[in-house]
């Protein structure tokens, strides 16, 4: 149990290096303790959840053979687990953004389609407590960033507007994501007073829950907002991310 424990703690701390704090080299060593616990707990499910983590590490600075590999890992595990519909499906998600980051947009679609098939089949397996961080909406925030970054903007929008939809209200931090998607939606449709109210929406959730990675995603949309930098809601953008705080969250990287 204590093993267990552990493995599922430190789970959780290398989610909040990765996502929130954007430190990957100490997650991936985060991780590799997790690994090492699940295994003493001979939790092969906890393994696989693990190493599907992992894998996001190597998958978002373009290694896509590693990422491959620990995918694969990761699916080997949740054979042994058995793992639910809804567990499978997230796998498929993940290989769906790495492949999407390493380049390979075609593959990052079919495997978003294979993650909505795996989770529309559902199975008699249940997923575990500890398994919190996946639903339909958040499958479908994976999909409208694929597509996003695949250049199907309108399907993007459809994606990220039902994602929007059914997340939780306590959701913020995956909220602020989806916002800054949909702002770059409309950048991409020549927009820019539509993607400074989405932009200011994702501050306002940021304002509530620090996430790294969303407000990565605020500065790009604002680079691609630059041709449009005189404008006065752009400026405000300007000011809300070179306040005190938020320039010195920047310079802490």
């Amino acid at each position: 149990m204590v093993s267990l424990a552990l493995a599922e703690s430190l789970l959780l701390a290398g989610r909040i290096e990765f996502f929130d704090l954007r430190q990957s080299e100490e997650a991936d060593a985060t991780f590799i303790r997790a690994l090492q616990a699940a295994g003493e707990a001979d939790d092969s499910l906890l393994g696989s959840a693990i190493l599907a983590h992992a894998a996001f590490i190597p998958g978002w600075n373009n290694h896509p053979a590693e990422a491959a590999e620990r995918l694969r890992a990761a699916r080997t595990y949740a054979r042994r687990g058995p793992a639910s519909a809804e567990f499978l499906a997230w796998i498929d998600a993940v290989e769906a953004e790495c492949s999407s980051r390493c380049g390979h947009p075609g593959d990052a679609l079919t495997a978003i389609d294979s993650a909505e098939d795996v989770l529309a089949s559902e199975n008699d397996n249940h997923s575990p407590e500890w398994f919190t961080w996946f639903s339909a909406a958040r499958l479908a925030a994976f999909k409208g960033n694929i597509q996003l970054l695949a250049g199907r903007y309108s399907q993007a929008r459809s994606s990220l507007t039902e994602a929007l939809t059914g997340l939780e209200a306590g959701e913020s931090k995956q909220r602020a994501v989806v916002l800054a998607d949909l702002a770059t939606v409309e950048v991409s449709q020549e927009k820019p007073v539509e993607s400074c109210k989405r932009l200011h929406e994702a501050l306002d959730q940021l304002a509530v829950t620090w996430y790294a990675t969303g407000m990565e995603r605020v500065r790009k949309v604002r680079e691609g907002l630059q041709p449009w930098a005189d404008l006065d809601e752009v400026q405000s953008i300007d000011d809300r991310l070179y306040g005190w705080s938020t320039t010195l969250n920047a310079l802490r990287g």
